[in-house]
């Protein structure tokens, strides 16, 4: 399968927001329980650190997004990002090129820590991560409440080998 990995912009939001809801529907992505609107994911995501992968027809198959995690200086090198393949899409790489634009991108910017949080049951998402250079720090047990359950979430980090 031939991707092309490009930004992620408004003529996206149709296709990201769908695919995002995809993912809240499967019940094992997210603490989130609908999709936002595009203006307050447009708002809450890093531009410069947002990718789409299409298909050779231009649809978009997954998108990846980072956020800052803090306004305080110390963590200026520091983003928490969020990867998302369409369910018809998963098994074909997406989500790794994905997450090697993202990298990319971060690197070239000087962050050196992208984080995530990810729900143990999600085992096809811990494993591209681990794929891709990250490591578990941590389990947070009984974090919050899903769908009326406590979850946990497992703590992942990516340290940039190139920023020092």
């Amino acid at each position: 399968m031939n991707l092309v990995i490009a930004p992620l912009t408004e003529a996206h939001a149709n296709e990201v927001l769908t695919i995002y809801q995809a993912g809240i529907a499967e019940g094992n992505a997210t603490f989130e329980t609908t999709a936002p609107q595009w203006a307050e994911f447009d708002a809450a995501k890093l531009p410069e650190h947002r990718f789409v992968a299409l298909d050779e027809d231009g649809k978009v198959l997954g998108w990846v997004a980072a956020t800052r995690v803090s306004d305080r200086c110390a963590y200026a090198g520091v983003v928490e990002h969020s990867v998302y393949v369409h369910p018809g899409a998963r098994g074909r790489g997406v989500a790794r090129s994905l997450l090697g634009a993202l990298i990319a991108s971060t690197e070239a910017a000087g962050i050196w820590t992208i984080q995530s949080g990810i729900f143990p049951e999600n085992a096809a998402s811990l494993a591209v991560h681990a794929r891709a250079g990250f490591r578990v720090i941590g389990t947070r047990e009984s974090i919050g409440r899903h769908h009326g359950a406590w979850r946990d979430v497992v703590l992942l980090e990516r340290r940039s080998p190139a920023i020092s």
